[in-house]
């Protein structure tokens, strides 16, 4: 499975993938816009403190900073960067985020050498066809079983998308996935945690690790991934290789990509939609809902049913999440921060919700039923939220989405230059200057 899928890889022109270009900007885009987002985070300036002391030569931008690091940390650091807010892009079948692990690693290794922005926007089309298609090979058992899918599948999108920028042949290729697949892990247990971002973050530069490491000659084991002891056998059950394979360098997982427009886990954002149709049908008059019931499938309940603690629970939480919807009107950065989390009027309707199972309902979808103080009963059902494939973001959505990154996350990176950039990337001759160029001065 390794060679076939490095085959692909190393074979397929610019002329191949190019059909995909726009969608690949898009991805880049709303992962620029993410990144940006928390660049000043806590956990994001940790994890700079606690790499600073050990990175070697300082040749990689650190998305939101003026300060380079090394080729590994800065993949580290932009990934985690990308994916801590929960607003990076998704991979309906999987809930793959696909952007994060391989446009870290890619744009981070781009800066230590001279590479062209069809040469990068190939390696990124390519990086996160091998991710989805992995992830589609064990799906839906791999993520119900505890495996963090962003996290064990970005690397093997990362390993590949990095072994074609350096310019491997097949067999360097599959054994950079191979090499990878030793290295894949992330639990889902950790979602409210920062503990998963390290894992997102080793995702990306691990799978630079690997590439590197299969430059230099190391080699895997042919069937990594599938064999008897392999990758996918020993994290989730056999794995379906007929998904995997169908129409495998033709058609293209990052066509089906798509856009948060709020910062929380995608199985949420019909709720959130759904509270927002039933905030303007009482005509935002909150005080007088006496409960709220959420019904959807049980990955919606297993995910979201949750105490709210801090900030993380709360990206994770369907009572959070109709507390945005119904009381605030919104559901941005600012409402998931812990200023607003522990508002007592947030506290106070986040105990009215009850989440109850539908094993009729896919998943992604929601029912949101409001009883009202007068015993009036209100419903809303939302199959195709915001964002989804049915109701995609536009190039103008995401574009704002940016410029509200840097200013949520206080950055001093100039919006439009970015957004700019992104666009032309296709023309850009080296990635590595154009890169340099968005850094702000070093003061």
């Amino acid at each position: 499975m390794s060679r076939t899928l490095a085959d692909v890889v190393a074979a397929s022109s610019w002329g191949v993938v190019q059909a995909q270009s726009h969608e690949a900007r898009r991805s880049i885009l709303n992962f620029f816009a993410t990144a940006l987002g928390s660049a000043r985070d806590p956990v994001v300036t940790a994890a700079m403190r606690t790499l600073a002391p050990f990175s070697g030569a300082a040749t990689s931008t650190v998305i939101g900073h003026s300060k380079p690091m090394d080729a590994l940390c800065a993949s580290f650091l932009n990934a985690i960067s990308a994916n801590l807010l929960d607003f990076d892009d998704t991979h309906p079948e999987t809930i793959i985020h696909p952007a994060a692990p391989v446009a870290a690693a890619i744009f981070a290794l781009a800066e230590t050498r001279k590479l062209s922005g069809r040469e990068v926007l190939a390696a990124f089309i390519l990086g996160v066809d091998v991710e989805c298609r992995i992830g589609n090979s064990v799906s839906p058992r791999h993520y119900a079983r505890g495996w963090h899918i962003t996290s064990t599948c970005g690397i093997f999108g990362s390993a590949a998308a990095c072994a074609r920028l350096l310019g491997l042949p097949a067999e360097g290729i599959a054994n950079a996935i191979g090499v990878a697949a030793s290295q894949s892990a992330g639990n889902v247990e950790n979602l409210p945690s920062a503990a998963k971002n390290v894992s997102v973050g080793n995702s990306a530069r691990n799978g630079l690790f690997a590439a590197l490491l299969a430059q230099q000659g190391y080699e895997a084991a042919p069937r990594a991934i599938e064999g008897p002891l392999g990758w996918a056998r020993t994290m989730g059950d056999e794995p379906d290789l007929p998904r995997l394979l169908e129409g495998l360098g033709k058609t293209w997982e990052i066509a089906k990509n798509t856009y948060k427009p709020y910062p929380a886990g995608i199985v949420f954002h019909s709720v959130i939609d759904a509270c927002l149709l039933l905030r303007e049908r009482i005509g935002r008059k909150v005080d007088q809902v006496e409960s709220v019931t959420v019904q959807g499938s049980a990955l919606l309940l297993a995910r979201g049913d949750r105490p709210v603690h801090n900030e993380r629970d709360a990206r994770v939480s369907i009572h959070h999440c109709v507390a945005c919807g119904l009381l605030l009107g919104t559901a941005g950065v600012t409402e998931f921060a812990h200023e607003t989390v522990v508002r007592p009027d947030i506290v106070h309707l986040r105990q009215k919700v009850r989440p109850e199972l539908d094993a009729r309902m896919p998943d992604g979808a929601t029912r949101v039923t409001l009883r009202l103080l007068s015993g009036e009963v209100l419903t809303e059902t939302v199959t195709s939220p915001r964002g989804s494939q049915a109701a995609p973001l536009s190039d103008r959505d995401i574009e704002e989405k940016l410029r509200e990154g840097v200013r949520t996350g206080r950055s001093d990176w100039d919006a439009d230059r970015v957004i700019d950039a992104v666009w032309r990337l296709d023309a850009a001759d080296d990635v590595g200057n154009l890169l340099r160029l968005l850094r702000p001065p070093l003061r």
